[in-house]
């Protein structure tokens, strides 16, 4: 069927352009395909693409860079790259660790921080890493989660802190050893305890939220450890 001949063509293509992110169709990065290649796989006009990214944009479910392309998620911050550079030996339990520490702070403070339409695209974002087809996909999706909370403390020092465990732990091996410690019931898990986090911050309550953001890493902490006894032996 065109998708032309729908009533709400703009609509429909978000829908489409969604569904193609969270097949995990797409590369490590999360780099979507041109607008040529979108509105000829779609058969739709370049106008509907630009429209339909220009309303995922402002829902914060991709983002742009100028002469790079469109991007899934949220924007991974530039100062994470240059922090890496001098990251010595580390290992994923001890980058676990040091998010135990830096992650609880940054909740509390969108406690106070965080603006209602970022607010909007945290659920979002929660919602879309819950229904992500592929371990790909729920990569993306959860890391844009705690990457939009961390930019909306607005504290530079902790996002640059945060930024180089981001980095990190983009570590294709430890993303692999994280997707075998997660199942059904374990993704249950995660999406109820994001949504304890949503909640404490949106109710204005950096203590709830703090303990709410302990609690899950906690628990990813603990899956991991798990895997990575099951992996050593």
């Amino acid at each position: 069927m065109n998708l032309m001949s729908s009533k709400h063509p703009v609509s429909n293509l978000q829908e489409r352009l969604l569904e193609l992110i969270k097949s995990g169709d797409l590369s490590s990065d999360g780099k979507l395909p041109t607008e040529r290649a979108l509105a000829e796989r779609f058969n739709v006009g370049r106008r509907f693409v630009r429209q339909a990214l220009d309303a995922l944009e402002a829902d914060g479910l991709v983002w742009r860079k100028q002469g790079k392309g469109t991007f899934a998620g949220q924007p991974v911050d530039p100062m994470g790259d240059l922090a890496a550079k001098i990251t010595g030996d580390t290992n994923a339990l001890e980058v676990m660790e040091a998010r135990l520490c830096i992650e609880p702070e940054l909740a509390a403070l969108c406690a106070d921080r965080m603006l209602p339409e970022e607010l909007a695209r945290l659920r979002m974002l929660a919602q879309r890493q819950f229904e992500a087809a592929d371990a790909q996909a729920i990569e993306l999706w959860d890391g844009s989660l705690h990457r939009l909370i961390a930019q909306c403390a607005r504290n530079r020092p902790l996002l640059t802190a945060y930024s180089l465990l981001d980095k990190i732990r983009s570590n294709p091996e430890w993303v692999i050893l994280r997707s075998k410690g997660r199942d059904g019931s374990s993704l249950q898990v995660t999406h109820n305890e994001h949504l304890a986090i949503i909640e404490a911050i949106a109710a204005g309550h950096a203590g709830a939220a703090r303990i709410a953001m302990r609690d899950h890493l906690e628990t990813r902490f603990n899956a991991l450890r798990e895997e990575m006894i099951k992996s050593a032996g």
